[in-house]
């Protein structure tokens, strides 16, 4: 071949490949959490401890020493948001969009933005019944969504921690789930559904409660991510959701500590 000839495209990958890339990428990622998380409800529930009496922190502290914490928990950003920029590479388009695959164009931002804080509103509110309703039934262990000493870098590594959970799972879970499972023909409602199962098994770790209501979170960012095909508005209301949670939190469990605070040991 001539060293100016241009390079022949790529062929679609068989559906072989396909399967092992998928499950290639939930290994390293929320599918491992998935099995975790189905470890760690068996372990909840073969304990003498109820259920509804157990616990479960989100953001841990990592170090006595303030700084070594910073450090580890950026690390820890860092270290979840590496898959991303796998799935990245695996879909990008050398034709703009680049991430048109991932439901990303950055055509609209704004617009994105403000769908994605009315999508927050929508889904916080339900669930935080949700979970108060699991709590108050046994069904739901205590979520402590932040253990962390109070330090001048404690609400700025919650916001990243925020961000990294609505990237990482939205970018996974729908992005790329949603056009690796087209690429085998699946249908959408198969996809929908395969998405929100997996998105409610590795918060499983929860209880019951969280199962129920992020697998119905699940069915709706599939719904409308199927019927429009953006992805950002679902990454700005799970970051929103979340954030208001860890940083609200040391707030909610002092007026309110019997709906939010751990139980006494």
């Amino acid at each position: 071949m001539p060293p100016d000839a241009p390079l022949a495209p790529a062929a679609r990958p068989s559906p072989r490949r396909l399967r092992a890339e998928i499950l290639i990428v939930l290994g390293l990622t929320l599918g491992i959490s998935a099995v975790y998380s189905l470890v760690a409800i068996i372990n909840r529930l073969t304990r003498e401890v109820p259920l509804g009496d157990q616990t479960a922190t989100l953001n841990p502290s990592r170090s006595e020493r303030p700084i070594f914490d910073l450090i580890y928990q950026l690390l820890g950003v860092v270290a979840d948001l590496v898959p991303v920029a796998l799935v990245v590479f695996l879909l990008w388009s050398t034709t703009r969009p680049h991430l048109g695959r991932l439901g990303i164009d950055g055509s609209r931002p704004w617009r994105d933005a403000r769908d994605g804080v009315g999508l927050a509103l929508l889904i916080g509110v339900p669930g935080l019944f949700v979970y108060l309703a699991g709590r108050e039934l046994g069904l739901t262990v205590t979520v402590v969504p932040t253990a962390l000493d109070e330090h001048w870098w404690t609400v700025p590594v919650l916001l990243l921690a925020a961000a990294r959970a609505g990237i990482v799972e939205e970018v996974i879970v729908v992005g790329y789930l949603f056009a690796r499972l087209r690429d085998l023909r699946w249908g959408p409602w198969a996809i929908i559904l395969t998405s929100a199962l997996l998105r409610a098994t590795y918060h499983l770790y929860q209880g019951f409660g969280g199962f129920i209501g992020n697998f119905a979170m699940g069915v709706l960012f599939g719904w409308l991510y199927t019927r429009y095909g953006r992805l950002l508005p679902l990454v700005f209301a799970h970051f929103l959701i979340d954030a208001a949670v860890f940083v609200g939190y040391a707030w909610a469990a002092a007026a309110w500590p019997g709906l939010f605070a751990p139980p006494a040991p």
